[in-house]
Order: C-alpha cells, then sequence, then structure tokens
C-alpha cells in the first residue's frame, strides 16, 4: 500500500509543527519567568515574522440554546485554524487542558496547541473536529428522589 506522509499525518500538521518550532525559539530567545502577556507578544511577533497571520486575544462566544451565556479570549489563532492558548507555570494540569479543549468546542476551529513558557517549556496538540461538536441530543430517564409518604415507612419502637 503507497501511502504518502499527507494521508498519514493530523490536520494542520506542517503549520502546527511550524508553530511549535517558533515556540522553541521564543522560549530559547526569551527564557522562563516573564508574564504570560510577554510571551504571547514574542509568539505574536515571530509568527508575524514568518509570514503567518495571526489574531490576538480573539473573543469567543460560548453558546447555550442559541443564547450567549459568556465569552473568552483565545490568546493566539494563526492562520484562522489553529488556536493557541499560552500558560506560564510550573507545570500543566487537567484544568488548562478542559480549558483549552472547551475553547475548541465553542469554535469552528479544530486544532489547538497548549503552550507552556514554564521553567521547561512543554506543549500538547489537541484536534475535535467539528463533527463532534455538534450537540447529541439524549433523553433522560427522570427519576424521582425524595423520602417515601409515612403511610409506606415501617415504625418500631
Amino acid at each position: 500500500m503507497n501511502t504518502t506522509k499527507a494521508t498519514t499525518r493530523g490536520k494542520y500538521d506542517d503549520l502546527t509543527q511550524q508553530v511549535i518550532g517558533i515556540f522553541y525559539d521564543v522560549y530559547n530567545e526569551l527564557g522562563p519567568g516573564f508574564v504570560e502577556s510577554v510571551y504571547r507578544e514574542a509568539m505574536r511577533l515571530a509568527l508575524v515574522q514568518a509570514c503567518l497571520t495571526v489574531a490576538t486575544e480573539v473573543p469567543i462566544a460560548v453558546r447555550f440554546r442559541d443564547t450567549v451565556i459568556g465569552t473568552f479570549r483565545a490568546d493566539l489563532i494563526v492562520n484562522g485554524v489553529v488556536l493557541i492558548e499560552l500558560k506560564t507555570c510550573e507545570a500543566l494540569s487537567r484544568e488548562h487542558e478542559s480549558q483549552t479543549l472547551n475553547y475548541l468546542k465553542a469554535t469552528e476551529i479544530e486544532v489547538a496547541l497548549l503552550m507552556n513558557f514554564g521553567p521547561v517549556a512543554r506543549f500538547k496538540r489537541y484536534t475535535m473536529d467539528n463533527v463532534r461538536k455538534r450537540p447529541v441530543l439524549k433523553s433522560v430517564e427522570s427519576v424521582q428522589i425524595g423520602v417515601k409518604p409515612l403511610a409506606q415507612t415501617e415504625v418500631t419502637r
């Protein structure tokens, strides 16, 4: 079977590899210890210098039943297809991963990079196909929870 790299690689893999390389370049130049906004601006500048389109602090609406119930700001969106969430902490946690996955779920973007400019540079790559983001209508069986009426309980003395 003759498969090409393009068919075996992930969605926007070439772009994410380029962004990851830029992440390490920025980390190696600045080192750890700055606040997130410094790394965000350095990443923006380095991505633009690499001829990529970059939007920063992009407001994204969170919807529930066709109503906007909140907004968040994506740190960076590259070429309109890769969302980047930046952190400056000791280590990435489940909360950071959940935040990034929720950002993906709330947008039409299907690829995200969670990048940590902590003591050790680390990143994680996430994908979520738009088909998986559609709400699944499920019916949950209702159950009554409560106390039995007094007539149905045994009283012992």
